[in-house]
């Protein structure tokens, strides 16, 4: 599914014009990402848990070349399951 899918399933989920359900979405997802930006868990109940993960500095290889190369330290993010959405999964 993608963003333009989930609008529509929203709109007609909540019974919203596909306009504000799209403007609902983007107000989430600028939410969900201004928390991780400040090193905040976003726990959302039923669903699961986005959190800042910090990946430390590494060696690594080039698979074209077989060069060694440094790979600098970096931020992602992780998500983790709840147990009531696995549960329903399996």
């Amino acid at each position: 599914m993608n963003k333009a899918e989930l609008v529509v399933e929203v709109a007609e989920k909540a019974e919203l014009s596909k306009r504000d359900a799209e403007a609902a979405i983007d107000a989430v997802l600028e939410v969900i990402e201004a928390a991780l930006i400040k090193g905040e868990i976003v726990k959302l109940s039923g669903f699961g848990i986005f959190a800042k993960k910090h990946r430390a500095a590494r060696d690594g290889t080039n698979p074209a070349t077989q060069q060694k190369i440094k790979i600098p330290a970096s931020a992602s993010v992780s998500f983790k399951v709840s147990k009531a959405l696995k549960d329903k999964l399996n």
